[in-house]
């Protein structure tokens, strides 16, 4: 058995060059010695676990959608709403609610205090991600790169 207590796994940060994107998580798969690149599932996992916190007013990332990525969210602590395709619901610590492939959604923080919440993803090999709000694609195979009519840059169009 592997065990890792989340106190002891650290904090990495992650923001937008122009502040509208921010998250912190601890990657508790990883922690566990999850190969994000392997393609064999012993080494891989099945799925991935990270404990998120957004800061008050940040959007955790663009809107998005997985092309056969599952995802399942629980909140821990504060307040936010969850952008889907359908419009906005309000979250709130308690809720847990999925995402399935091919369902847009985004996690925005318009509390007071960070916004704490549990991700558990599958872990689909070769899957791809499409951003509606500026019509592009992000690839994962074989490598990283996002697309429209041409390469770009992950952020472009979205700040």
């Amino acid at each position: 058995m592997q065990k890792v207590n989340i106190r002891d796994i650290a904090e990495e940060s992650w923001s937008s060059p122009k502040g509208k994107f921010a998250i912190a998580f601890k990657g508790i798969s990883l922690a566990l010695g999850r190969k994000e690149e392997s393609t064999d599932l012993k080494e891989r996992h099945p799925f991935d676990v990270e404990l998120n916190r957004v800061p008050p007013g940040k959007m955790a990332y663009p809107y998005h959608l997985h092309s056969a990525q599952w995802e399942f969210y629980h909140i821990v602590s504060g307040t936010g709403v969850a952008r889907h395709e359908n419009g906005q619901t309000e979250i709130e610590a308690g809720d847990a609610f999925l995402f399935q492939p091919d369902q847009p959604h985004q996690i925005i923080n318009n509390g007071r205090e960070d916004l704490v919440f549990y991700v558990i993803a599958d872990n689909p090999i070769g899957e791809s991600s499409y951003y509606p709000d500026s019509q592009k694609w992000l690839v994962r195979s074989p490598e990283k790169r996002m697309i429209r009519s041409e390469p770009r840059e992950y952020l472009e169009g979205e700040e």
